[in-house]
């Protein structure tokens, strides 16, 4: 190992100026042996950088070469494996783990206590050593490759002491005077060692001429001292004189302090006093108003409260630790409680006898809403009653079980009031939608008796349904409005229900709106949080109380719901039940309403999505689009039950020109409306049905052909979606219009087959010879279709039978159209131009394939263009 040694320090690292302290024969743990060699060195330039080399033999195996280099201020790591037992493993940590196997663990040992001497010296960051032996890390390693560690060349430098500038620059001046310094070193040094010794001659001689001056100094040191003796017995003596004083302003000083300390318990005991007289006193005034206090007079209300606030105020006083335990403190404490339970009861009973009287004169005022669509306000009952807020607050805040039995008392008694004024306001509701009497026409009318109410909800729903069986206008179906002009829809009669519709939604919102923010007010349920005290963020308190009364904040809302949904909880019923008997009256009815609650629904939101309103409000409605969904089926259900006449024509089919009114009705009633994307979707469902159902009774038909129902119905349907130009129908507008002109062709074309039916036979014939692979110039030539043949089937429409033919099309086609859709002259003027088509058509094949024949058409375009004119106009 010595040999690779100065192999390793001759070839690779005295090129590179380092000098190689420490070697071990490794192979990476894990893998096949390859051997290389870990060399710990350092420069030999300063300042000193300490390696970890990899070194391995080249691939011929007579030289060696540097393969890697690390820092030793980049190890953080040595890991030994084992500190007691033999284990060549070890693992060096740099950027990444390196684990080796050295040839020996004596190797593996000098190696580790070398890089460990270097950290020690040469790093300011420590490398950890793991699993390495204590002794090994303080001795000395005792092989040969570990010495110039040890001592040597690295001890050297320890003594080793650059010189400074000065140093350096006094040596080259000396020097430099004298030349043969460097060729002469001896008599250089014999020439500093003379002038060495002349310069100790005369430090001696400088050091005896100041003898004289000392001896001065000493005398003058020693007259300084007796005169610093003089002075302490001096002082000594003032010492004694004051001995006596000093005692006497202790005992004065002791005696001031007592004095003071009695000062400040006086002062201490007076504040205490202060404080319990000022926060602990309550006014002879407060107590008689508590005690005997008037709560049915403003005066006497206000008294109430003043007195209350400062009985809280007493009541709330923080004391300080002892004062619980002082006699008159108690007295105060017990007389407090008593003056709080006192006006509790007092407060509690009258506020019942309010609530109680209140009611009495409420109810009295019933009698005049009745007759009307009107509830009664509530406004001066809340009026009088929010005068007593205050000291409902004061009794939340101080007798809790009181304050939640006065809210129960209130909710019982509105729940029975309210149920009282909406059972009688909906009943009016009711009689008012279905009718109760009849006026001169015959019709049920929309207005009210003026007596008592006393009819139940069952008589109304019956009467509903018997009024709704006798009235054609209150059918709901697509069918029958097909079939009704417009004065039978009684456009009158549903925007009288849409009216009174919203009269109960509007009558309805003020009444709960007015009741929840009333509820809120008196019973103090709408409490901002809000901090009480001004205390550091800092310590946690803020952050604590706010979300404390956050929470408290969140159960107050729900209880002003609970309150709300038992006082108002026949409204929801109320609501379904008049919904109910209006779907029944007029199913379109459910239009109306889903605009109309969708609309109300939308606005509660925004006023209080959370409210008692707002979620009733939006129940309903979903029994609203439950019926509305309802309506679009039955009308589906309707167009597929249609029959058609077997002896009469189709024309325009009854649930054609029924969608074209609900269309119209809709379209007005969906003006603006919240809710329009519902009305869309059931456009969607009612064109396709009545698309579905278009086709299926023109291929049922029997007296009429299917073009032309298909053609009549669909130029409807693209007509009325034209002219109300519904965006989300836009596909089925453009589908009616092909499906329109698709089937006019057809009929076009089927039709004028008949009034030159034996030259459309003979000219299709000599097609079909052409598309067998005939010549057209040699179709004259097949026995069917000669000459002769073609002019005797010429011959035989002659212009006065073709005029006559197209008469009788012309009274075919008068017989299959019908009269509302006014098609007659469209497919006429159609014909006519298929008829020329035809005419061209067949006059090119009489020049392509009989050329030179001079055969030609009885008649003419001209003629033609005559026919049809006069045909015309003679009907």
């Amino acid at each position: 190992m010595t040999a690779i040694k100065h192999a390793l320090q001759r070839d690779i690292f005295t090129p590179n100026d380092e000098r190689l302290l420490s070697i071990v024969n490794v192979c990476k743990a894990g893998k096949k042996k390859k051997n290389c060699f870990l060399c710990a060195t350092v420069t030999t330039e300063r300042p000193v950088q300490v390696k970890v080399v990899k070194v391995k033999k080249t691939d011929k195996g007579d030289f060696y070469k540097r393969q890697m280099a690390w820092e030793l201020r980049d190890l953080t790591e040595v890991d030994a494996k084992d500190a007691n037992k033999e284990n060549p493993e070890f693992d060096l940590h740099f950027e990444k783990v390196y684990r080796w196997v050295a040839s020996s663990t004596a190797e593996k040992n000098s190696f580790i206590s070398c890089i460990w001497k270097l950290n020690q010296r040469y790093l300011r960051k420590k490398v950890e050593f793991v699993n390495v032996s204590p002794q090994l890390l303080e001795e000395s390693v005792p092989s040969g490759e570990s010495q110039s560690v040890a001592g040597g060349d690295e001890d050297a430098l320890d003594d080793y002491q650059e010189l400074n500038a000065r140093e350096e620059q006094d040596i080259e001046s000396m020097m430099a005077v004298c030349e043969y310094a460097i060729s002469n070193a001896e008599a250089f040094a014999e020439k500093l060692s003379r002038e060495l010794q002349v310069l100790d001659g005369a430090n001696i001689q400088s050091i005896m001429a100041s003898e004289k001056q000392v001896n001065i100094l000493m005398q003058l040191l020693d007259q300084a001292l007796a005169e610093v003796d003089n002075i302490e017995g001096k002082l000594l003596s003032y010492e004694e004189m004051l001995q006596s004083v000093k005692e006497q302003m202790d005992q004065i000083s002791q005696s001031n302090h007592l004095i003071q300390i009695s000062n400040t318990n006086n002062g201490k005991l007076l504040d205490e006093i202060q404080f319990l007289v000022n926060y602990m006193d309550l006014s002879k005034g407060h107590i008689k108003a508590l005690q005997e206090g008037d709560l049915s007079s403003p005066k006497g209300i206000e008294a109430c409260i003043n007195a209350s606030e400062a009985l809280s105020q007493c009541m709330n006083v923080a004391l300080k630790p002892g004062h619980d335990k002082l006699m008159a403190v108690k007295q105060q404490q017990h007389l407090f409680s008593e003056l709080r339970d006192t006006f509790a009861r007092r407060l509690t009973n009258h506020l019942n006898n309010v609530f109680v009287h209140q009611g009495h004169d409420q109810s009295s005022t019933l009698s005049q809403h009745t007759a009307e669509l009107t509830l009664p306000k509530h406004s001066p009952l809340h009026r009088d009653l929010l005068r007593y807020a205050k000291l409902m607050e004061w009794l939340k805040n101080t007798q809790r079980e009181k304050y939640e039995g006065l809210s129960r008392t209130y909710v019982d008694y509105m729940t029975r009031l309210y149920e009282r004024e909406i059972k009688d306001f909906f009943e009016v509701a009711k009689i008012k939608m279905a009718g109760t009497s009849k006026d001169g026409k015959g019709k049920f009318g929309l207005h009210g008796s003026s007596g008592k109410l006393t009819g139940s909800t069952s008589s109304l729903n019956k009467l509903a349904v018997s009024s709704s069986n006798s009235r054609r206008s209150q059918s709901s179906s697509l069918l029958d409005m097909g079939n009704m002009s417009a004065s039978d829809l009684d456009v009158a009669d549903r925007t009288r229900f849409d009216k009174i519709f919203e009269q109960v939604l509007s009558e309805l919102e003020p009444l709960c709106l007015a009741e929840q923010d009333f509820i809120s007010k008196f019973f103090k349920l709408q409490q901002n949080p809000t901090l009480v005290e001004n205390v550091d963020d800092s310590d946690g308190t803020v952050h604590s109380r706010l979300l404390t009364e956050n929470r408290h904040s969140i159960s107050e809302k729900d209880m002003v719901r609970m309150m709300m949904n038992k006082i108002f909880q026949s409204i929801e019923t109320e609501l379904n039940s008049l919904i109910a008997l209006v779907d029944k009256i007029d199913s379109f009815n459910s239009l109306y309403m889903l605009v109309k609650m969708s609309h109300h629904v939308w606005t509660a939101q925004n006023v209080d999505p959370a409210s008692y309103l707002s979620t009733t409000l939006g129940n309903v409605l979903v029994t609203v689009k439950r019926n509305f969904d309802k309506c679009i089926s039955g009308q589906i259900r309707q167009m597929e039950e249609v029959k058609i006449s077997k002896k009469s024509k189709v024309g325009i089919l009854p649930f054609v020109t029924g969608f074209e009114e609900f269309a119209k009705l809709a379209e007005a009633i969906f003006r603006n409306a919240e809710r329009r994307g519902d009305l869309d979707k059931a456009y969607i469902k009612l064109i396709r049905a009545v698309f579905g159902n278009v086709e299926k009774v023109a291929s049922e038909s029997q007296k009429t052909p299917r073009d032309v129902v298909m053609m009549e119905n669909f130029h409807h349907i693209f007509s009325t979606l034209s002219s109300l130009k519904i965006s989300c129908l836009e596909a089925e507008r453009k589908e009616a219009k092909q499906k329109y002109t698709d089937h006019l062709q057809s009929y076009v074309i089927n039709s004028l087959g008949q009034p030159l039916e034996k030259l459309n036979h003979f000219f299709e014939g000599v097609e079909a010879r052409v598309a067998q692979g005939v010549r057209e110039e040699e179709v004259s030539y097949q026995l069917a279709f000669n000459k002769q043949e073609l002019r005797k089937v010429i011959k035989e429409y002659p212009g006065k039978e073709v005029k006559k033919g197209l008469d009788n099309l012309y009274k075919k086609v008068d017989k299959h159209l019908c009269e509302e859709e006014n098609l007659l002259q469209v497919v006429w003027h159609s014909m006519q131009d298929e008829f020329i088509r035809q005419y061209k058509h067949f006059e090119g094949l009489i020049n392509r394939c009989y050329p030179g024949s001079g055969i030609t058409m009885e008649f003419t375009i001209q003629d033609m263009l005559e026919y049809f004119s006069s045909i015309a106009q003679s009907h």
